[in-house]
């Protein structure tokens, strides 16, 4: 506060010698008016809980502030996973065509030059699965897990313990922790 102020809210306030002022009442009697103004040490203390109540208001808007930018950044980077997942799974049955006319393939047809061609589209194919992190999920005598691999049939095995998978008929990838596509199975009885 300044100094013009101070001496102004000074003037304001009643003189400790002074009499009480009076006024008349309803039935003619005078009565002493008191005054209502609040001490310095009240005006203090009232600035001081409102600079607590702003400081504790602005804390808390920062803090939402902070939590919707936090929420905002994990729904885009979702947004992107799920928008990456869903193309990569469209893709998998063209890897899949192209890797099932690769492997039976007559010994008459793969010896021809276009044929390399379709080798190559293929390594392109699994070049762009890389390219993303996507990654195979390991089956052929892993134990089953019903996270990664889906069991299509149970089969005896004289090779592989009880609960192992014995072959793997499609496939499958995972994004990280993330299944695209679980493997499809059979499993030792």
């Amino acid at each position: 506060m300044s100094d013009d102020n101070l001496q102004e809210q000074n003037n304001n306030l009643p003189d400790a010698d002074a009499p009480p002022a009076v006024e008349s009442g309803a039935n003619g009697r005078e009565t002493a008016v008191t005054d209502s103004l609040p001490t310095l040490e009240e005006q203090l203390q009232a600035a001081a809980a409102e600079a607590a109540k702003n400081l504790d208001g602005w804390l808390r808007a920062q803090a939402e502030l902070s939590n919707a930018r936090k929420r905002f950044e994990k729904q885009q980077a979702d947004a992107y996973s799920n928008a990456t997942t869903a193309v990569l799974k469209n893709l998998l049955p063209a890897l899949d065509d192209f890797q099932r006319a690769i492997e039976n393939a007559p010994a008459a047809v793969s010896a021809d030059s276009w044929f390399e061609g379709i080798v190559l589209v293929e390594r392109k194919l699994n070049g762009i699965l890389d390219s993303f992190g996507v990654q195979p999920i390991a089956a052929v005598g892993q134990p089953f897990d019903p996270n990664w691999h889906e069991a299509i049939m149970q089969e005896e095995s004289d090779t592989y313990e009880s609960g192992v998978i014995t072959r793997e008929l499609q496939k499958g990838y995972k994004l990280g922790d993330r299944v695209i596509r679980p493997t499809l199975v059979n499993v030792a009885v």
